[in-house]
């Protein structure tokens, strides 16, 4: 299955949920809503800074990630955005590719 990479930013009120309810429900929450699409996930943690954690996991297809991004973002308490990651051995069957481009003005 596709990896992806979700990072997370809790909303004032999501960060109050994280206070009262502690690290490991929204651990345990991730998993459920990713489980629920098929998907697989394979570590969290929380961070600070500009993103409040991280989550890899991996999706059955980009619609099963779109739909765990949709509910997610649609809660008004957290913010996800979800990133394809690309393994080593796809980029080096991506350079081996030769896509005819004409830039913008040429």
């Amino acid at each position: 299955m596709p990896k992806y990479l979700a990072s997370v930013r809790y909303t004032t009120d999501g960060v109050k949920g994280v206070m009262k309810e502690g690290g490991s429900k929204r651990r345990e929450a991730a998993d459920q809503v990713i489980r629920s699409v098929g998907g697989k996930m394979e570590s969290f943690y929380f961070a600070f800074g500009q993103d409040d954690a991280y989550i890899i996991a991996d999706f059955p297809d980009n619609a099963s990630a779109a739909a765990v991004s949709g509910i997610v973002n649609s809660s008004g308490t957290t913010l996800v955005k979800i990133t394809p990651l690309i393994t080593v051995e796809e980029v080096d069957q991506a350079i081996k590719k030769t896509p005819q481009y004409r830039p913008p003005g040429k």
